[in-house]
């Protein structure tokens, strides 16, 4: 009977923590709450310590919360992170790959520019360095060239484009994929160009392309390319890549697909 009474009293006191948690905003103490109230008395813990076990669930639970709203700010396109990325299948040394995983040309605020023919790996590292950088707190943020295009037309009809890429330039990280793969567009190249340009010396931007920089004024007006140019390489690592495509060769071996029964 006397159990049964303490039991009732616990919960009775768990609801009303709860109630209080809510009312805070602490969701992560109060998930973890009853659990810890109960192993707290079972174990007689220290108030102190079942304090201790509370707060660090909330920091822990408010940094994973933090990271995964980054992630789905940052609209990487596929996933592919480094836990998919086979070393032996790229063209890049293990050890620049290791170097980029460092991070440390993001505090520098040095740009990574990845040139090479399609199929060979540069989305890919890209995406994965996207996600390993927002796993270790950075803000992020993932475009085609095209999408600058779309800012740039989007903002132009209340003037607002300077406003629109200094925003983006406050992402410690701006990654662009697969320039050159199609034609540039007049409204993209002055996206491009008005990125490069907030973001230089300030912040670090990740770029793939399928032509060299150097031969950027092929894609879009010399003047923007040349400016565009003396920007981006002025503090940038430039990986190249070769080979053959990765996707063909999984498709012509015959595992870019399943099986059909």
């Amino acid at each position: 009977m006397t159990a049964a009474k303490t039991t009732l009293a616990d919960m009775a006191v768990i609801e009303e923590n709860i109630a209080l948690c809510r009312r805070l905003r602490l969701k992560y103490v109060r998930e973890q709450l009853p659990d810890v109230m109960l192993t707290a008395r079972a174990q007689r813990w220290d108030p102190a310590e079942a304090l201790r076990v509370l707060l660090t669930a909330e920091i822990e639970g408010r940094d994973r919360s933090t990271i995964e709203n980054r992630r789905r700010r940052a609209h990487f396109p596929a996933g592919k992170t480094f836990d998919t990325w086979i070393e032996s299948r790229s063209s890049i040394p293990g050890a620049t790959v290791r170097a980029l995983r460092s991070l440390e040309w993001v505090t520098r605020a040095e740009n990574v520019v990845i040139a090479g023919p399609q199929g060979t790996g540069k989305s890919h590292l890209l995406e994965a360095l996207g996600h390993h950088s927002v796993n270790q707190g950075l803000s992020v943020a993932w475009f085609s060239v095209e999408d600058l295009g779309t800012i740039i037309r989007r903002h132009r009809v209340d003037d607002t484009v300077s406003k629109a890429f200094a925003a983006l330039a406050s992402m410690q990280l701006t990654i662009i994929d697969d320039i050159g793969l199609l034609p540039v567009s007049t409204d993209a190249a002055e996206g491009l160009y008005r990125l490069v340009d907030a973001a230089y010396e300030r912040r670090s931007l990740a770029l793939s392309t399928n032509l060299h920089p150097s031969g950027f004024d092929q894609l879009m007006d010399k003047t923007i390319a040349s400016a565009l140019v003396d920007r981006l390489m002025h503090h940038a690592h430039v990986v190249v890549t070769d080979g053959e495509s990765v996707r063909l060769a999984d498709a012509l071996a015959g595992k870019g697909v399943v099986p059909l029964a």
